[in-house]
C-alpha cells in the first residue's frame, strides 16, 4: 500500500511541481515519420561524471530508445547529443529535459566530474528546442523512486516504511548523490542537495586516521573523498600508507572486481571500509531527514555488489547511532537494482 500511494501521489503531482524553464525558441528540424507528428517529442538525459545516458520520451512518457555514452568520447554536451540523435534516425525532440552530476545555480553549468560545462541558454538555441530544463541528477533520480516496481529494489535490513513520511536517497558512483523526498500534503518534492560535501564523520581510530591522510592531500574529507568510484581509490591509497604495504595503481573497477573475487585481502578491506562508511552517512541522511519513509541506496557501485554489501557493515552502522538505534532499526533500507532509473524521474520532472 505504501508503494502504491507513492506511485499514485507523484502521477498526481507532475503537473503541479515545476523547476524554472529557460526561454522559448522556435523548433527547427523535423520529427520521424516514426513519431505521431501531433505528439511532442522529448530527449530526456541523466549525465554523470562518468557516462551519458540518453533517451527519447513520447506520450506515455516512458523512456525509450535508451543509449549510454562515455563522456570522455565526447567534448561536451551538444556533441553527444548530436551522436545520439544520429543513432537513433536523425529525431528532433521538441523539448529537453537533462538531470547533471553538479550543482544547478544558474545558467553555466560546470560538471564537478567531469571536464564538461555548458550555458543552458545556449545549448537550447544550439539544439534547437522550444523548452529545456536541467536539474541535479540526484533530484532526477529520487523523482524515480515512487516509479520503481517492488523488484527493482532489493531490502537490505529490516523496518516498515512510514506513509508519506520523508524518504532519503544517497549513492555512491563518480560522485556521492544525496537527495530525497517530502511529502508536501498533496504530492513529493524532491529536493536539491549537495549532501555528498558535508564532513565525513569517523566512527573509530582507523577511520580518523585514514581521515587524517586524506586530510594533508585534499584539506577538506567530504564522504565523497571516500564514497565514491575515486573515493575507494583514495581509501586503497590511504590504508596502504596507514598500514605499510604497496600500494598497486587500481582503478575503482579493479579494486571492486577483486575483492568480489576475493582475490586481494587489502581489496576486500577497502570495501568493507566503504561499505561501513556508507552505513554511517545513510544513517546521518536518515535522522536529518527524519526518514522514515525509507532510504534508497542509488549509484553505479553498490548495485554491482551484490551479497557482499548485504553482509557488510553497512546495516549495523546505519543502526549504530546510540539513543536513535531503534528509531533507525525501524527505517527500511533499498539498494535500487532497476536499469537508469533516473530517466523516469527526468521525464516526470520535464511535465
Amino acid at each position: 500500500m505504501q508503494d502504491r500511494a507513492i506511485r499514485m501521489g507523484l502521477l498526481e503531482s507532475c503537473s503541479d511541481w515545476r523547476l524554472t524553464s529557460v526561454g522559448n525558441f522556435p523548433l527547427s528540424g523535423n520529427i520521424s515519420m516514426q513519431e505521431n507528428h501531433n505528439v511532442s517529442l522529448d530527449l530526456i538525459a541523466d549525465i554523470g561524471g562518468t557516462n551519458a545516458r540518453f533517451a527519447l520520451a513520447g506520450a506515455n512518457r516512458q523512456p525509450y530508445a535508451e543509449h549510454t555514452l562515455a563522456c570522455a568520447g565526447f567534448s561536451g554536451l551538444a556533441a553527444a547529443v548530436a551522436s545520439y540523435l544520429q543513432e537513433t534516425g536523425g529525431l528532433r525532440p521538441n523539448r529537453a529535459a537533462i538531470a547533471v552530476a553538479t550543482p544547478v545555480t544558474g545558467d553555466w553549468i560546470q560538471f564537478t566530474n567531469s571536464h564538461w560545462s555548458f550555458s543552458t541558454k545556449a545549448i537550447q538555441q544550439e539544439l534547437g528546442l522550444e523548452k529545456i530544463l536541467i536539474i541535479n541528477d540526484f533530484t532526477a533520480l529520487a523523482l524515480s523512486l515512487p516509479l520503481l516496481e517492488a523488484e527493482e529494489r532489493r531490502t537490505v535490513g529490516g523496518g516498515e516504511a512510514v506513509a508519506k513520511a520523508p524518504i532519503a536517497l544517497i549513492g555512491p558512483g563518480t560522485g556521492l548523490g544525496v537527495s530525497g523526498l517530502v511529502w508536501s500534503g498533496e504530492h513529493w518534492i524532491p529536493l536539491q542537495t549537495e549532501g555528498g560535501h558535508v564532513t565525513f564523520s569517523p566512527v573509530d581510530e582507523r577511520e580518523w586516521a585514514i581521515s587524517r591522510i586524506l586530510q594533508r592531500r585534499f584539506g577538506h574529507v567530504s564522504p565523497e573523498r571516500l564514497l565514491s568510484g575515486p573515493g575507494l581509490v583514495n581509501l586503497y591509497m590511504a590504508l596502504a600508507e596507514l598500514e605499510g604495504w604497496p600500494a598497486e595503481a587500481l582503478t575503482p573497477a579493479g579494486i571492486t572486481d577483486r575483492a568480489l573475487a576475493g582475490a586481494c585481502c587489502h581489496c576486500q578491506e577497502v570495501l568493507e571500509l566503504f561499505c561501513g562508511a556508507l552505513g554511517t552517512a545513510a544513517g546521518n541522511l536518515a535522522i536529518t531527514l527524519g526518514a522514515r519513509g525509507g532510504v534508497y541506496i542509488g549509484g553505479g557501485i553498490v548495485p554491482r555488489l551484490g551479497e557482499f554489501f548485504d553482509r557488510s557493515a553497512f546495516r549495523s552502522r546505519f543502526e549504530d547511532k546510540g539513543r536513535f538505534g531503534s528509531y533507525l532499526a525501524a527505517i527500511p533500507t533499498w539498494v535500487i537494482t532497476a536499469a537508469n532509473p533516473a530517466l523516469r524521474g527526468v521525464a516526470a520532472a520535464l511535465d
